[in-house]
C-alpha cells in the first residue's frame, strides 16, 4: 500500500497545490459497511436465524461464499489508483463474528495482503459488530479497546448496540488514533433515535479532546456508519465537525464529506433519496500539511460501476446482497469510503 510516487502538480486536487514536483508516499485508510456479513450457522446467543439455510433468506453456503468473494473483490480494489496494494487500514461494520473476518481475509484476492484483525463480539442483539483490518507491515499496533455506547431504553435497561472501537498505533512510524463506529440506526424514527447517535458523537468528541489536550497535533480519525448525514446534529453539534479547511483550528475536527453531501453524492440510498452515513473525519493534525508525517490528500466515495445496481427497482443504488428479501447477489447497500494520505519524503 505505502509506496513512493512521483506526483505532478496536475494530479493534485485544488486543496493541495504543492507548488512543484515532489516525491510523496501515499497511504489509504478506508471504511466499509459490508451489509450483514453472516456465516450460515445459527448462533443461539444472537438473532441471526434469517441468515441460515433454513431461515427466511435461505442463506446457503453457496450464497455465503459468493458474498465473501464479492466483498474480497471490492476491498481489493479500494485505493489501488494510488496505492496498488490497497488500503493499509480498513474499518468495517455489520460483521457477525471473527470467523467471517478470517474467511474474508483468507479469500484469494486478499490472502497475500496478510490483514490482521481487531474484533470482539458486541452486545448488539443481531450480533453485528465493528472491526478493523490492518497490514502489520504498514501499521504498527500499540493498543486497542472497545468502548461501550451507554444508551438506555425507556424502561431504564441498557440498549444493546455496537461498541466504538478505539485503536492506537503508527502508520509508517506516524502516530495515529482511530475510532471505528456504527451508531444506532434510525429504526423507530429519526428524531426519536437521534439521542442515541448524539451519545456516540459525544464519546468520540471526548476521546478526541483528551488526545488533543496532550498533543494539539494528534492525528485522530473518526470513521464509520454514523446513521446520520454530515449536516445532522450529532455530527455538527456534538462531534463539532468543521466543513471548511480554512475554519479548522488546532484541535478541531474536519469533515471532508460535507462537500459530497452538498452536491447530492451519497454512500447509501433509501426510497430514491441519497444519504451519506459513511464518513471519515479527522483532526487538524491531519489537515495541516506543514506538520510532519502524513496529511490529508483526497477523500473518495468509492462508487465504481461494478458496485452499482444496473437494472430493476434499485437501479442506480449500491448493488446489494438482497433487495428486500430477494437475493441480488451483489456487494453491499453501502459504498466504501476512503481517504488518501500523503507524506513528503
Amino acid at each position: 500500500m505505502v509506496r513512493k510516487v512521483h506526483i505532478l502538480l496536475l494530479l493534485l486536487s485544488s486543496s493541495f497545490l504543492f507548488g512543484q514536483e515532489s516525491n510523496y508516499k501515499i497511504a489509504c485508510i478506508a471504511f466499509y459497511n459490508v451489509d450483514n456479513l453472516f456465516d450460515t450457522e445459527d448462533d443461539p446467543a444472537i438473532k441471526d436465524e434469517e441468515y441460515t439455510p433454513e431461515g427466511s433468506r435461505a442463506w446457503s453456503e453457496e450464497r455465503y461464499q459468493e458474498k465473501l468473494s464479492n466483498m474480497a473483490y471490492a476491498i481489493s480494489q479500494i485505493g489501488t489508483d494510488l496505492s496498488p496494494t490497497g488500503a493499509s487500514i480498513i474499518g468495517l461494520s455489520e460483521i457477525e463474528n471473527r470467523k467471517v473476518l478470517e474467511d474474508l481475509t483468507s479469500q484469494p484476492l486478499l490472502a497475500d495482503r496478510n490483514y490482521k484483525i481487531i474484533h470482539q463480539d458486541s452486545p448488539d442483539f443481531r450480533g453485528i459488530d465493528v472491526a478493523l483490518l490492518y497490514k502489520e507491515e504498514h501499521f504498527s499496533l500499540d493498543t486497542f479497546k472497545f468502548v461501550t455506547l451507554p444508551n438506555y431504553n425507556s424502561d431504564g435497561t441498557l440498549r444493546k448496540t455496537r461498541e466504538i472501537l478505539y485503536v492506537e498505533g503508527s502508520l509508517d512510524k506516524d502516530k495515529m488514533y482511530l475510532l471505528v463506529n456504527h451508531w444506532p440506526s434510525r429504526r423507530g424514527g429519526q428524531a426519536k433515535t437521534a439521542p442515541y447517535r448524539n451519545k456516540g458523537a459525544e464519546i468520540c468528541r471526548a476521546v478526541v479532546d483528551s488526545l488533543t489536550q496532550i498533543d494539539i497535533n494528534a492525528k485522530v480519525f473518526v470513521m464509520g456508519d454514523l446513521n446520520d448525514d454530515p449536516n445532522s446534529k450529532s455530527v455538527k453539534s456534538y462531534l463539532r465537525a468543521k466543513y471548511k479547511k480554512e475554519d479548522v483550528n488546532p484541535g478541531d475536527i474536519f469533515n471532508p464529506m460535507q462537500d459530497f453531501y452538498r452536491r447530492g453524492i451519497g454512500s447509501n440510498a433509501y426510497r430514491d433519496a441519497w444519504s451519506l452515513f459513511d464518513q471519515i473525519l479527522f483532526t487538524s493534525g491531519v489537515v495541516e500539511k506543514k506538520q510532519a508525517g502524513y496529511f490529508h490528500y483526497k477523500t473518495v466515495i468509492y462508487n465504481k460501476k461494478f458496485l452499482i445496481q444496473r437494472s430493476g427497482q434499485y437501479k442506480g443504488y449500491p448493488f446489494r446482497t438482497f433487495g428486500g428479501m430477494e437475493y441480488q447477489g451483489g456487494y453491499s447497500d453501502h459504498f466504501p469510503v476512503f481517504v488518501y494520505l500523503a507524506k513528503k519524503v
